[in-house]
């Protein structure tokens, strides 16, 4: 019998189509490089570092009933993700992601997840109807949610009483979507993953570094906060203070999943018991070792 899931992953599940260029890149540049289609989104990309890690996840979201659907559920399926509870539309299509990536990293990039925003609360139907807890008896596990969600459905989701037990654990999908995550500063639940720029964004302030906005993000609310900032220090705050931890030094070869594979590192070291320093080092060097091209393992 398949074992129940380890966790659920609630956001955007669809197709990344990325360019990478290995020169520096300004805007208007044309250069010649690489173009791959894979599967992403950053409920998704989380996921699929949880399966490496050895975690079952499974996913909550949107996917068309389109051939790009069938294809992207079937690679998710054979990573070891569970699928069955993904809301399948019929007249919507398969959401997509498009970046530009240089040697100096992130040029530029355009989220279509109109299909998951329209979507909505249609993607949580799981729970609370037995498959993932009751309405008597809520869903007590860890749940990873991304900002992809509206606004609405992320408010909602923070005074859901089906998820009231749930370890929740959430991240921004981009700068652009980072006062989504308002809802969790204002009802004090979840831990938020963002970088400096996302904290800066939700506090509406310039930070000088992670440790500086991991304790903002407290002071406005956040019952935990983990604030990356590039190569530099990160850091882990909770009303109990800060602790900072700094990644090695790499050479870049890729930069979008960056965040969802510090996020995913981090949630599977604290299932499997490690303290709070030893899953900020281990996710540090997961995303490291991501950046640099490798595959975290």
């Amino acid at each position: 019998m398949t074992r129940p899931p380890d966790i659920l992953c609630i956001g955007s599940v669809l197709w990344d189509m990325i360019g990478r260029a290995p020169s520096h890149m300004e805007k208007g540049a044309d250069v010649p490089g690489r173009i791959i289609r894979l599967p992403g989104g950053v409920a998704l990309n989380i996921a699929m570092t949880l399966a490496r890690f050895g975690m079952r996840p499974a996913l909550l979201s949107a996917v068309g009933r389109d051939a790009e659907g069938e294809e992207l559920l079937q690679q998710c399926a054979g990573l070891g993700l569970e699928t069955a509870h993904v809301y399948r539309s019929e007249d919507l299509p398969t959401d997509r992601y498009m970046a530009v990536e240089g040697a100096n990293g992130l040029i530029a990039a355009i989220a279509d997840a109109h299909s998951l925003e329209a979507a909505g609360a249609k993607i949580l139907a799981p729970l609370g109807n037995g498959t993932f807890g009751t309405e008597a008896l809520p869903y007590a596990g860890p749940v990873a949610i991304d900002g992809n969600l509206t606004a609405q459905l992320l408010e909602e989701i923070a005074h859901d009483p089906r998820l009231s037990r749930a370890d929740l654990r959430i991240a921004p999908a981009s700068p652009g979507k980072a006062e989504r995550l308002m809802p969790f500063l204002r009802a004090e639940r979840g831990a938020l993953y963002v970088n400096l720029e996302e904290a800066g964004i939700l506090c509406h302030q310039a930070f000088g570094s992670a440790a500086e906005a991991a304790l903002g993000l407290v002071a406005r609310g956040a019952a935990r906060a983990l604030v990356t900032d590039g190569g530099r220090p990160a850091a882990d705050a909770t009303a109990d203070g800060v602790l900072t931890a700094t990644p090695r030094q790499v050479l870049v070869t890729r930069v979008t999943g960056a965040g969802d594979t510090f996020m995913a590192a981090h949630i599977a070291s604290e299932a499997r018991g490690a303290d709070r320093a030893a899953a900020l080092a281990r996710a540090l060097d997961a995303a490291a070792q991501y950046v640099s091209g490798e595959t975290p393992s």
